[in-house]
């Protein structure tokens, strides 16, 4: 089989498109590093918080509607194992969005913080943020292989070019222009990004439905017609493992520096909140064109096609559903758009990732632990050093597998059950150190012992539902849930305790090696006064709201 030219020729346009407004904005954003006398980090990581309302929304949405979302939900609404019920991820992102702008986005964004890790720093210290702050940076670097990987496995199927080049290439211009401009090329090359990703998805759509290659795919929604129905079943004894993923998928997202580097980078704290809302109407629209591609997929005779028998599924293929529904339901001039929107949506992905690595890696880890009196041109140079070093670690973490959901889970998973909780106790509630500790250890060795299938990790913990499916241990419980509520519950018991011992001298001061009766007394003293600055500040800039929306 021939490369296919066509597609080729548009994705190497698009590459060079890219990498063209990323240089553009690095520009901008060399020239704003001289003119302002701003923080060099916010210059860098947050724009120097002038990210308007329109580009907010573009590179909040980008970020979230990744190769993952675009193939994935074609995959899940096609595979006859799963169907439409367990294809949400646009409704829970929707939801994502919404929580985090009426809870999370305005006390971040009122006290002016850089990364989602400064609030941790201000309660607990440097050493003790610094050691949390690792798994959040392991976590984007994780997705990194995940965006690649989905990317990869689709060029190379469609374009018959070699999995690696594709990886490589799509990870060398990522990084290029991560490296040139921060957040400011990140956020432009988002716009052109979820343009095309948005203008080709609903062009190619109705091409799809056009096709003579299916039947009418209301009639195949509940109805077994060769193929499973496309609405899918819930089974009683999924429930529970629905639930959990529902959570997971709705509420983990607010644990991500990718989510707080958007909102604090915006240019007011209504413009924050706003920018959540609105991205989460737009991650609905851009939900609805993979569904109905699946749902076609799912209706398709795919012996009247050039693919032929048996069908994707039969084939093992039915991760790569959605490029082979491009390919072969839409003519050439439609597909080679197709290519587009899903290079664009993965790689609008994986530069947030590599941007939101290097962010809490630069200020949390390297600053706070290793180099507290670094320069600005110091730390300019970590960051430049670590978006390479952490592009380079993902593209690598691609050769110990190519599945994209090994490495899609153990990113949620930490997101979920160990970085949510201590971000919830951190903003909302009377914690300390000691109880962040715990509630960390809890939640990773609950997790652990709950076991991985899909990584090799045995099941050791069993919940009731606890079952074997072919030769597989697999939990019906709420599991994730149920760790990340452990990791809560730990965290703030074990912080009322001690605090309790230490305030009332039942301990010695001299354990207090966290110094947790220092903290709780500066806070009490100083905290009112420090709010009702921000609130008075917050006011004068939601009336600015006006001049803060122009592109």
């Amino acid at each position: 089989m021939s490369v296919n030219v066509p597609g080729l020729v548009m994705m190497l346009f698009f590459y060079a498109l890219v990498l063209g407004v990323g240089i553009w904005a690095s520009v901008r954003s060399r020239r704003m590093e001289r003119e302002s006398p701003g923080n060099r980090l916010e210059i860098s990581f947050l724009g120097n918080r002038r990210i308007s309302l329109v580009v907010g929304v573009f590179t909040m949405t980008a970020t979230w509607v990744g190769g993952a979302f675009i193939i994935g939900v074609a995959e899940s609404v096609y595979n006859p194992t799963k169907g439409l019920i367990w294809a949400l991820v646009p409704l829970q992102e929707a939801l994502s969005f919404i929580i985090g702008g009426l809870f999370f986005t305005k006390p971040m964004r009122d006290r002016k913080y850089i990364t989602m890790m400064d609030p941790f720093q201000e309660k607990y210290g440097k050493v003790l943020t610094g050691f949390i702050a690792i798994v959040p940076v392991v976590t984007e670097i994780v997705w990194v292989p995940a965006t690649l990987i989905s990317l990869g496995a689709t060029l190379s199927v469609i374009l018959n070019l070699p999995f690696i080049a594709c990886i490589w290439i799509s990870s060398a211009v990522a990084i290029i222009y991560t490296v040139l401009g921060g957040l400011y090329s990140v956020a432009y090359t988002d716009v052109l990004q979820l343009t095309l990703v948005f203008s080709s998805l609903w062009l190619c759509t109705p091409f799809i439905l056009g096709s003579d290659a299916y039947s009418g795919f209301t009639q195949t929604a509940l109805n077994q017609t060769g193929h499973a129905p496309w609405v899918g079943r819930l089974e009683l004894d999924q429930v529970w493992s629905w639930i959990d993923h529902f959570l997971v998928m709705t509420l983990g997202n607010l644990a991500c520096q990718d989510f707080h580097q958007r909102t604090l980078s915006s240019s007011s704290t209504r413009t924050a909140q706003i920018t959540c809302f609105a991205a989460a109407a737009i991650v609905i629209l851009l939900g609805i064109p993979p569904v109905l591609i699946g749902a076609v997929a799912a209706s398709t005779d795919w012996n009247s096609t050039s693919y032929g028998s048996p069908s994707p599924y039969e084939r093992g293929e039915a991760s790569m559903v959605l490029p082979i529904a491009l390919l072969h339901l839409t003519p050439t001039y439609i597909f080679v758009f197709g290519i587009g929107a899903i290079a664009g949506a993965v790689m609008s992905s994986a530069d947030s990732y590599l941007l939101s690595a290097t962010s809490i890696f630069t200020t949390s880890i390297y600053k706070n632990l290793f180099r507290s009196q670094a320069s600005d041109r110091e730390l300019q140079w970590v960051i430049r050093v670590f978006v390479v070093v952490a592009g380079l670690v993902g593209t690598l973490l691609t050769f110990l597998d190519d599945s994209v959901m090994v490495f899609w889970v153990l990113g949620s998973d930490l997101t979920y059950t160990v970085v949510l909780p201590q971000l919830i106790c951190v903003l909302f509630a009377a914690s300390n150190g000691y109880g962040a500790l715990t509630g960390y250890v809890v939640a990773v060795v609950m997790r652990v012992l709950c076991g991985v299938p899909v990584m090799g990790i045995p099941v050791v913990l069993h919940f009731p539902g606890c079952t074997w499916v072919d030769g597989v241990l697999v939990q019906r419980a709420p599991i994730k849930t149920i760790c990340m509520l452990s990791g809560l519950a730990a965290i703030l018991l074990v912080s009322h305790v001690t605090a309790l011992l230490f305030d009332h001298s039942i301990l010695p001061e001299r354990w207090d090696v966290l110094k947790v009766k220092g903290q709780r007394l500066a806070a009490t003293v100083m905290l009112p006064d420090e709010r009702n600055k921000m609130e008075e500040k917050s006011d004068g800039e939601g009336d600015k709201l006006n001049q803060d929306t122009a592109f």
